[in-house]
């Protein structure tokens, strides 16, 4: 692996560098196809927000609130999603989050109200919480650093980078053809199919001493949650408004408090040790910074196609194939320039270009063409996508002791979903601020607005890559 480790830590996982498991595979498959379910949620809605919206009544900014829910509850819990993998077995929690998931993916294509929607959104976070970490560690332990790993990242970040984009291909295409809802139904037979192979083919992991941090969880979702609802009434009542000013506030004093809890707790579900190294800790935000970016870039676009081409929800998930079939075609490269360039430098290669393309993208307004104005800038964001999201879950996770190997990996995924919400928050925000009195110009504006800050998001993402992650594998080249 390219990744260098600190001194006295081990590896993730417990592979050895001459094992691996007996069907790897087999295993590779189950955690991967898991795993874009629950991206696959994270994008399937989008084609079907119009729907959504004349349906059930929801406002612009109450659209936001149905990829939010899900988002915020996934992200808050994921670390104690990740914990609970070390205490009971990953294996275990895996089973257990497969049948919540699926159970409340139902919920959600039986939706009938505003409250149902986002309800059964939420608790369908809590199902993916448990799973993506349980998946990360299962992976992790199963394959041994080096090529086996690299090549088994590669994989699972590939399903993060296509099954975001594909989503959208499969929500057009069930909301076309039948309804939004059956998208969403879709992940109950497939979820039932998962749950026979894991409990016939995943090893089950070794059960970690310890407890739940339950107030540290709590900390961390409510505190991003009241972040989250303060942004968003922004765009209704203002940044000066009490009702925007108080939930930002005690976001913040809440995250404080988290900050708190975790130096002071005997297990905490973010052990403050996983910052020391500045390969991780630059990881983290520029992941952050990136998943916030990509987000703003589904949400907008996928609307855009519809409501100023006029395109059916399928015709809108197939305009994002250019992004899909380029971001699989550099994917299966990353292993190869891993090997070759080292994971910070394919990292700060592929959120360069993905800021370059996304500035492209931004100049959207009501003449912009498909093939030169949203094609042709999909297709260098989706190279970008394919070289960056494997070295940014590699860099996540580098150089971390076994026994803080769920906890890196829930880490991981919490700024994932983490950033895309408050992203996503401050990008409706700023969409909402723009408006020419036409309900096309004023989607066309709104969208270019929204892009052009994922554009700045992914610029400061590039420079953080630049100045902390890159920087600090020269450091410790040089050290060593």
């Amino acid at each position: 692996m390219t990744t260098t480790e600190p001194s006295g830590t081990m590896p993730v996982g417990t592979a050895s560098a001459d094992t691996s498991p007996a069907r790897p595979t087999l295993i590779l498959a189950i955690i991967c196809i898991s795993y874009f379910m629950v991206i696959l949620d994270n994008s399937i809605v989008f084609t079907g927000l119009p729907q959504i919206r004349s349906s059930m009544g929801f406002s612009e900014t109450g659209l936001s609130w149905i990829t939010n829910a899900y988002v915020l509850v996934f992200g808050g819990l994921l670390l104690l999603g990740a914990r609970a993998g070390d205490l009971f077995g990953h294996r275990r929690v895996f089973l257990f989050s497969l049948v919540v998931f699926s159970v409340t993916s139902f919920l959600v294509g039986a939706a009938q109200n505003q409250w149902w929607l986002i309800g059964a959104r939420a608790l369908q976070g809590v199902g993916a919480a448990v799973l993506a970490p349980s998946a990360l560690s299962l992976l992790t332990r199963s394959f041994a650093e080096g090529r086996p790993r690299n090549r088994a990242m590669a994989a699972y970040s590939a399903v993060a980078g296509i099954g975001a984009a594909l989503g959208l291909v499969v929500g057009g295409l069930a909301a076309d053809l039948i309804s939004w809802r059956a998208g969403f139904f879709l992940n109950v037979p497939i979820g039932i199919v998962m749950m026979v192979l894991a409990v016939r083919f995943l090893p089950e992991t070794t059960k970690r001493e310890g407890r739940f941090d339950v107030a540290g969880a709590l900390l961390a979702t409510l505190g991003s949650t009241a972040l989250v609802l303060g942004i968003v009434d922004a765009s209704d009542r203002g940044w000066t408004a009490l009702l925007t000013v108080v939930p930002i506030v005690v976001g913040v004093i809440m995250l404080g408090l988290f900050v708190l809890v975790e130096r002071r707790a005997s297990h905490p579900i973010v052990p403050l040790r996983l910052f020391a190294s500045r390969e991780r800790s630059g990881a983290y935000v520029a992941r952050m910074l990136y998943m916030g970016g990509m987000m703003g870039f589904f949400f907008f676009t996928a609307q855009f196609v519809q409501r100023v081409y006029d395109w059916t929800p399928l015709q809108a998930g197939l305009a994002f194939l250019p992004m899909t079939l380029v971001n699989f075609a550099f994917a299966v490269t990353v292993p190869r320039l891993l090997e070759i360039v080292g994971s910070p430098r394919v990292l700060l290669a592929g959120v360069a270009v993905t800021a370059a393309g996304m500035v492209w993208l931004s100049r959207l307004d009501l003449a912009t063409p498909y093939i030169t104005g949203v094609a042709l800038p999909m297709v260098v964001i989706g190279a970008g996508q394919g070289l960056a999201l494997a070295p940014l879950t590699s860099s996540g996770v580098a150089g971390v002791n076994p026994s803080d190997a769920g906890a890196a990996s829930g880490l991981v995924n919490t700024v994932h979903q983490i950033g895309s919400a408050l992203s996503l928050s401050i990008l409706t925000a700023v969409a909402a601020a723009v408006s020419t009195g036409h309900a096309a110009a004023d989607i066309a504006d709104r969208s270019g607005a929204a892009l052009m800050g994922s554009a700045v998001l992914l610029a400061l993402a590039t420079l953080t890559v630049l100045t902390v992650v890159l920087q600090s594998r020269v450091t410790s080249n040089e050290r060593s």
